[in-house]
């Protein structure tokens, strides 16, 4: 729904054939859809480029979609430039969206090699078309798993991004992953704790609930922090708990453990130190408890001196799309300078 009358600006879709992605155990598709928001009066030469990483079950073009009782991003950016409250942006919308229904935006031999793919072929991609981006002038955002890749990309590669946002991104991993692992055991008891039966009786459903998307989202995370290169093993899942016990496997957690944003920035402080701009925020009632690790992503900053802008709000972690009204702005002012 749009809520403002200055023109709309232009969502341009290209192809980008991946090379890198090609590799994965899933199946997945490489020829991957790229939205392209362009400001209008614009043809995007020469201004900066934000990438947005959308969060689990989604995919970028879910963000340019008709949106009901609201806006979507391309039309909050037409409003936000608008009112003159941004400077002009392209924004990328890549999808991203695999047969375990999301993605960390990181390279997995199971899920594929996302961060490559953002890096060595999306960005070339959208950058040599639309004259954009480029050093200095480009950042990431995202929300919830969207907002774990913006982190973990603000921190492993400081060279190619200059800003990044997290809303509400995935942290704390003791917190947020651990008191989920029975719900995903019982899943699983019922097919046999097989998760190649799992999954089998999950595709073939014609409904899903909110109980099955919760154990794929955790197969999705194993995929990501912890695949199996057994090749014997169905798509290298794996998890890093004992199927009768649920006691933590110590070798496989401390996989896990090694991408909790919480405890990388200890020792990439400084990576996030490197950029024009750093945004992190949560709400207060995230009812997956992120606000506790994002407060210790916090707490480092500030120990280690690290710029940034960090904020609290009162809500949870659903439809907190609204937020975007604050960091855009602020990652776009500063790509800008």
């Amino acid at each position: 729904m749009r809520r403002t009358s200055h023109p709309a600006g232009t969502v341009h879709r290209i192809m980008v054939d991946s090379a890198v992605l090609k590799s994965n155990r899933l199946g997945d598709p490489t020829n991957r859809i790229v939205d392209v928001y362009v400001p209008h009066g614009h043809d995007g030469s020469g201004l900066p480029l934000l990438v947005d990483l959308v969060g689990y079950t989604a995919g970028g073009p879910a963000h340019t979609a008709w949106k009901n009782f609201g806006e979507n991003v391309p039309e909050r950016l037409d409003r936000l430039i608008g009112d003159g409250a941004m400077p002009p942006v392209v924004v990328a919308f890549p999808d991203c969206f695999t047969r375990l229904g999301g993605n960390q935006y990181v390279d997995s031999p199971v899920m594929g090699n996302w961060e490559q793919f953002l890096i060595s072929e999306m960005l070339p991609a959208v950058e040599s078309q639309f004259n954009c981006g480029g050093t200095g002038k480009r950042g990431v955002f995202g929300k919830s798993s969207g907002g774990f890749g913006a982190l973990v990309h603000a921190m492993r590669h400081p060279d190619v991004w200059s800003a990044a946002a997290s809303h509400s991104g995935d942290a704390g991993f003791d917190l947020l992953y651990q008191a989920g692992f029975p719900d995903v055991l019982r899943a699983l008891a019922k097919h046999d704790h097989s998760i190649e039966a799992w999954m089998s009786a999950f595709e073939a459903k014609p409904k899903l609930d909110g109980k099955d998307t919760m154990t794929l989202m955790f197969l999705a995370q194993a995929a990501s922090f912890d695949p199996d290169p057994d090749p014997e093993t169905f798509l290298g899942l794996r998890l890093p708990v004992t199927h009768d016990t649920c006691e933590l496997i110590p070798e496989r957690w401390e996989n896990w453990l090694k991408w909790d944003p919480a405890l990388m920035v200890e020792k990439h402080f400084d990576a996030i130190g490197k950029l024009k701009a750093f945004y992190l925020e949560c709400g207060t009632e995230d009812q997956y408890d992120i606000l506790y690790g994002t407060r210790r992503i916090h707490r480092t900053l500030e120990a280690k001196g690290i710029a940034h802008r960090y904020e609290e709000f009162p809500d949870n972690h659903s439809g907190v799309d609204y937020r975007m009204d604050l960091s855009l702005p602020y990652l776009a002012e500063a790509l800008s300078r």
